[in-house]
């Protein structure tokens, strides 16, 4: 997989993005609903989306996509977290949000990273969520979490998100990174400094344990996903 060409925090969508959220993980209270992200699927409308908006090379990775959920099924957590990360770290080309969908920030529902065979990170860390919460794995111990990633020695961050394992909450979690193909406690990722984290169910601000927002209701881009997701055939 080519080097990602580094979208900085200085881009104007993820800039906006991220300043808005700040205000609101401060200002927000409590009142969580939980999503029934991965709980169900549909398989034969999945397909149907799939065959429909990807034609037949999208549909063979959605087949894929289901041979790996029967095969990981009852499988330990760790190669459940191993596999499921080297399915979309080696099937999905890392491409910018303005490449593939026109738009400075987009944030994709698998369906349409597995058809796309490219996406960014935060399609990467969806795509990884949604399919260990399919196998079973508690949406609870699952975060996606946004961090500032430095590059190399430089100076220079981008904004990055990566996909968190916590065994309890106030765990140090394991980090699922498509820019790094194993799978690293987060002490050990002294390149990233965490933003917030969310999930279906709550929003944390930094390394906080408390939650401190809905997300659907303060998170339009996951809302979106939600909504999307729905219509395919996740949920």
């Amino acid at each position: 997989m080519p080097k990602p060409r580094h979208r900085t925090l200085a881009a104007p969508g993820r800039r906006r993005f991220l300043a808005g959220l700040g205000s609101l993980v401060l200002a927000a209270g409590l009142g969580l609903q939980a999503s029934g992200v991965g709980a169900n699927l549909d398989p034969p409308r999945l397909r149907e989306n799939m065959q429909r908006l990807y034609g037949s090379r999208g549909l063979a990775v959605l087949e894929e996509w289901f041979a790996l959920l029967d095969r990981l099924a009852g499988a330990e957590l760790n190669t459940q977290l191993r596999d499921v990360n080297d399915f979309f770290n080696r099937r999905v080309l890392w491409v910018d949000d303005i490449d593939i969908w026109g738009r400075e920030d987009f944030w994709a529902t698998p369906l349409e990273t597995m058809g796309q065979g490219r996406g960014d990170c935060e399609d990467y860390s969806i795509a990884k969520y949604v399919t260990l919460k399919q196998l079973g794995v508690p949406g609870a111990r699952l975060r996606m979490i946004y961090v500032r990633a430095r590059i190399g020695r430089s100076r220079i961050t981008q904004a990055h998100m990566v996909l968190g394992y916590y065994a309890t909450p106030a765990a140090e979690p394991l980090l699922l990174d498509n820019l790094v193909p194993s799978i690293t406690p987060a002490s050990q990722r002294t390149d990233l400094d965490p933003l917030f984290s969310f999930n279906s169910s709550g929003l944390w601000a930094g390394g906080s344990t408390e939650s401190r927002a809905d997300p659907l209701a303060r998170l339009s881009r996951w809302r979106n996903v939600i909504d999307r997701m729905q219509q395919q055939g996740f949920i």
